[in-house]
Protein backbone atom coordinates (compact mmCIF):
# COMPACT_ATOMS: atom_id res chain seq x y z
CA UNK A 1 0.00 0.00 0.00
CA UNK A 2 1.11 3.74 -0.58
CA UNK A 3 2.24 5.79 2.90
CA UNK A 4 -0.47 7.00 4.32
CA UNK A 5 -0.65 10.63 6.45
CA UNK A 6 0.70 9.91 10.19
CA UNK A 7 -2.51 12.80 10.94
CA UNK A 8 -5.75 11.53 11.74
CA UNK A 9 -8.27 8.64 9.62
CA UNK A 10 -11.19 8.38 10.57
CA UNK A 11 -13.06 5.06 10.03
CA UNK A 12 -10.38 3.99 6.82
CA UNK A 13 -11.91 0.68 5.06
CA UNK A 14 -15.11 -0.31 3.27
CA UNK A 15 -16.30 -2.28 7.49
CA UNK A 16 -15.73 1.55 8.88
CA UNK A 17 -18.18 3.13 6.05
CA UNK A 18 -21.05 3.57 7.85
CA UNK A 19 -19.26 5.11 10.76
CA UNK A 20 -17.41 7.74 8.69
CA UNK A 21 -20.37 8.89 6.80
CA UNK A 22 -22.39 9.02 10.08
CA UNK A 23 -18.74 11.37 11.61
CA UNK A 24 -19.24 13.32 8.38
CA UNK A 25 -22.89 14.31 8.82
CA UNK A 26 -22.46 15.45 12.32
CA UNK A 27 -19.58 17.36 11.72
CA UNK A 28 -19.34 20.97 12.86
CA UNK A 29 -15.31 21.09 13.45
CA UNK A 30 -15.18 24.47 11.44
CA UNK A 31 -16.93 27.17 12.92
CA UNK A 32 -16.86 28.94 10.21
CA UNK A 33 -18.26 26.70 7.66
CA UNK A 34 -21.10 25.54 10.28
CA UNK A 35 -22.56 29.23 10.30
CA UNK A 36 -22.32 29.77 7.13
CA UNK A 37 -24.23 26.57 6.68
CA UNK A 38 -26.73 27.68 9.58
CA UNK A 39 -27.19 31.16 7.40
CA UNK A 40 -27.50 29.14 4.09
CA UNK A 41 -30.48 26.85 5.63
CA UNK A 42 -32.04 29.93 7.27
CA UNK A 43 -32.55 31.32 3.89
CA UNK A 44 -32.77 28.01 2.06
CA UNK A 45 -35.08 25.57 4.19
CA UNK A 46 -34.96 22.68 1.45
CA UNK A 47 -31.66 22.72 0.85
CA UNK A 48 -29.05 19.74 2.08
CA UNK A 49 -26.74 22.21 3.80
CA UNK A 50 -24.27 19.66 5.75
CA UNK A 51 -21.03 17.91 4.77
CA UNK A 52 -21.61 16.38 1.55
CA UNK A 53 -20.57 12.87 1.14
CA UNK A 54 -19.05 10.68 -1.77
CA UNK A 55 -20.99 9.52 -4.40
CA UNK A 56 -20.51 6.28 -6.60
CA UNK A 57 -19.19 2.71 -6.56
CA UNK A 58 -17.76 2.03 -3.29
CA UNK A 59 -15.47 -0.48 -5.03
CA UNK A 60 -14.07 2.28 -7.58
CA UNK A 61 -11.17 2.10 -8.99
CA UNK A 62 -10.91 6.08 -10.39
CA UNK A 63 -11.58 8.33 -7.68
CA UNK A 64 -12.33 12.07 -8.20
CA UNK A 65 -11.17 14.80 -6.01
CA UNK A 66 -12.69 18.10 -5.91
CA UNK A 67 -12.98 21.23 -4.10
CA UNK A 68 -15.86 22.01 -2.30
CA UNK A 69 -19.48 21.65 -2.20
CA UNK A 70 -21.24 24.64 -4.33
CA UNK A 71 -23.85 27.15 -3.08
CA UNK A 72 -26.76 25.75 -5.15
CA UNK A 73 -25.09 22.48 -6.52
CA UNK A 74 -23.86 20.31 -4.03
CA UNK A 75 -24.80 22.17 -1.29
CA UNK A 76 -28.68 22.20 -2.15
CA UNK A 77 -28.60 18.72 -3.42
CA UNK A 78 -26.20 16.30 -0.99
CA UNK A 79 -24.61 15.02 -4.13
CA UNK A 80 -21.03 15.94 -5.07
CA UNK A 81 -21.00 18.01 -8.57
CA UNK A 82 -25.14 17.88 -8.86
CA UNK A 83 -27.20 20.69 -9.63
CA UNK A 84 -24.38 23.00 -10.51
CA UNK A 85 -22.63 24.47 -13.50
CA UNK A 86 -19.36 22.61 -12.61
CA UNK A 87 -21.18 19.36 -12.64
CA UNK A 88 -22.09 19.76 -16.39
CA UNK A 89 -19.02 19.14 -17.64
CA UNK A 90 -18.14 16.26 -15.45
CA UNK A 91 -21.08 14.36 -15.66
CA UNK A 92 -20.96 15.01 -19.27
CA UNK A 93 -17.19 13.45 -19.90
CA UNK A 94 -18.56 10.38 -17.66
CA UNK A 95 -21.25 9.85 -19.39
CA UNK A 96 -19.32 9.77 -22.50
CA UNK A 97 -16.64 7.47 -20.96
CA UNK A 98 -19.11 4.95 -19.95
CA UNK A 99 -18.70 5.53 -15.76
CA UNK A 100 -22.07 7.04 -15.49
CA UNK A 101 -25.77 6.33 -16.49
CA UNK A 102 -26.90 9.64 -18.02
CA UNK A 103 -24.73 12.53 -18.95
CA UNK A 104 -26.70 15.42 -16.46
CA UNK A 105 -26.39 15.20 -12.20
CA UNK A 106 -29.66 17.39 -11.50
CA UNK A 107 -30.75 15.58 -7.65
CA UNK A 108 -30.49 12.21 -5.76
CA UNK A 109 -33.06 10.38 -7.09
CA UNK A 110 -32.56 11.18 -10.35
CA UNK A 111 -31.64 8.05 -11.23
CA UNK A 112 -28.12 8.39 -11.83
CA UNK A 113 -25.57 5.81 -10.94
CA UNK A 114 -21.72 5.72 -11.49
CA UNK A 115 -19.78 2.27 -12.26
CA UNK A 116 -16.14 1.79 -11.45
CA UNK A 117 -16.01 5.85 -10.39
CA UNK A 118 -16.41 7.69 -7.22
CA UNK A 119 -16.40 11.26 -7.06
CA UNK A 120 -15.67 12.83 -3.62
CA UNK A 121 -13.87 16.62 -2.06
CA UNK A 122 -11.15 17.72 -0.23
CA UNK A 123 -13.31 19.95 1.51
CA UNK A 124 -16.84 18.66 2.52
CA UNK A 125 -19.14 21.90 3.46
CA UNK A 126 -19.28 24.63 1.33
CA UNK A 127 -16.72 27.48 2.02
CA UNK A 128 -18.33 31.37 1.65
CA UNK A 129 -16.98 32.73 -1.48
CA UNK A 130 -15.56 28.57 -2.29
CA UNK A 131 -12.23 29.08 -0.67
CA UNK A 132 -12.29 27.21 2.42
CA UNK A 133 -9.32 28.57 4.49
CA UNK A 134 -5.70 26.25 5.13
CA UNK A 135 -7.28 25.55 8.86
CA UNK A 136 -10.30 24.51 7.28
CA UNK A 137 -8.81 22.11 4.68
CA UNK A 138 -6.38 20.64 7.37
CA UNK A 139 -9.14 19.95 9.59
CA UNK A 140 -11.39 18.18 6.90
CA UNK A 141 -8.15 16.27 6.02
CA UNK A 142 -9.45 13.22 8.27
CA UNK A 143 -12.34 12.22 6.17
CA UNK A 144 -10.51 12.78 2.56
CA UNK A 145 -7.60 10.53 4.39
CA UNK A 146 -10.28 7.36 5.03
CA UNK A 147 -11.37 7.67 2.06
CA UNK A 148 -8.15 7.16 0.28
CA UNK A 149 -6.96 4.59 3.41
CA UNK A 150 -10.08 2.51 1.91
CA UNK A 151 -9.03 2.52 -1.77
CA UNK A 152 -7.22 -0.22 -3.32
CA UNK A 153 -3.72 -0.51 -4.57
CA UNK A 154 -3.43 -0.04 -8.38
CA UNK A 155 -6.15 3.08 -8.11
CA UNK A 156 -6.51 5.85 -9.78
CA UNK A 157 -6.89 9.53 -8.27
CA UNK A 158 -8.06 12.75 -10.46
CA UNK A 159 -7.81 15.56 -8.63
CA UNK A 160 -9.28 18.62 -10.13
CA UNK A 161 -7.22 21.75 -9.01
CA UNK A 162 -4.61 22.46 -6.93
CA UNK A 163 -6.19 22.21 -3.45
CA UNK A 164 -7.62 18.75 -4.50
CA UNK A 165 -3.82 17.71 -5.41
CA UNK A 166 -2.47 18.90 -2.38
CA UNK A 167 -5.31 17.09 -0.02
CA UNK A 168 -4.46 14.06 -2.07
CA UNK A 169 -0.67 14.19 -1.54
CA UNK A 170 -0.78 15.11 2.55
CA UNK A 171 -3.52 12.22 2.63
CA UNK A 172 -0.76 9.94 1.03
CA UNK A 173 2.38 11.12 3.93
CA UNK A 174 4.17 12.85 0.33
CA UNK A 175 5.66 15.74 0.74
CA UNK A 176 4.13 18.12 -1.66
CA UNK A 177 7.15 19.52 -3.62
CA UNK A 178 8.08 16.25 -4.99
CA UNK A 179 4.72 15.83 -7.35
CA UNK A 180 3.96 19.67 -8.94
CA UNK A 181 0.40 20.72 -9.99
CA UNK A 182 -0.05 20.78 -13.74
CA UNK A 183 -3.24 20.01 -15.50
CA UNK A 184 -2.80 16.74 -17.47
CA UNK A 185 0.25 15.93 -14.59
CA UNK A 186 0.44 11.85 -13.78
CA UNK A 187 2.15 11.47 -10.38
CA UNK A 188 3.21 7.87 -9.72
CA UNK A 189 2.46 7.54 -4.99
CA UNK A 190 3.37 4.39 -4.21
CA UNK A 191 1.17 1.76 -5.40
CA UNK A 192 -1.31 4.69 -6.48
CA UNK A 193 -1.43 6.89 -9.54
CA UNK A 194 -2.82 10.95 -9.24
CA UNK A 195 -3.40 12.35 -12.62
CA UNK A 196 -4.14 16.50 -12.10
CA UNK A 197 -6.80 18.75 -14.19
CA UNK A 198 -7.71 21.96 -13.97
CA UNK A 199 -11.06 21.98 -12.00
CA UNK A 200 -14.17 22.26 -14.04
CA UNK A 201 -15.87 25.30 -12.76
CA UNK A 202 -17.89 27.66 -14.56
CA UNK A 203 -14.69 30.59 -14.83
CA UNK A 204 -12.29 27.86 -15.99
CA UNK A 205 -14.46 26.13 -18.84
CA UNK A 206 -15.85 29.50 -19.89
CA UNK A 207 -12.66 31.13 -19.62
CA UNK A 208 -11.13 28.42 -21.80
CA UNK A 209 -8.67 27.51 -19.61
CA UNK A 210 -10.26 24.29 -19.82
CA UNK A 211 -11.52 22.81 -22.66
CA UNK A 212 -14.05 19.69 -23.15
CA UNK A 213 -11.43 18.32 -25.02
CA UNK A 214 -8.50 18.57 -22.85
CA UNK A 215 -10.61 17.20 -19.52
CA UNK A 216 -11.33 14.32 -21.61
CA UNK A 217 -8.53 13.82 -22.90
CA UNK A 218 -7.12 13.81 -19.00
CA UNK A 219 -10.03 11.83 -17.60
CA UNK A 220 -9.83 9.08 -20.82
CA UNK A 221 -5.94 8.63 -20.09
CA UNK A 222 -6.69 8.37 -16.14
CA UNK A 223 -9.47 5.84 -17.41
CA UNK A 224 -6.76 3.54 -19.19
CA UNK A 225 -4.71 3.06 -16.33
CA UNK A 226 -8.15 1.33 -14.48
CA UNK A 227 -9.25 -0.41 -17.67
Amino acid sequence: MTKRATREVLAPGEEGRAAHTASLSRCRRCPRLATFRDEIKARHPDYYCRPVPAFGDERARLIIVGLAPGLHGANATGRPFTGDYAGILLYETLHRLGLASQPQSVAIGDGLVLAGCRITNAVKCVPPANRPTADEIRTCAPYLNAELAGIADGSVIMALGRIAHEAVLRGFGVPLARYKFAHGARHAIGRQVLWDSYHCSRYNTQTRRLTEEMFTAVMSAALREVS
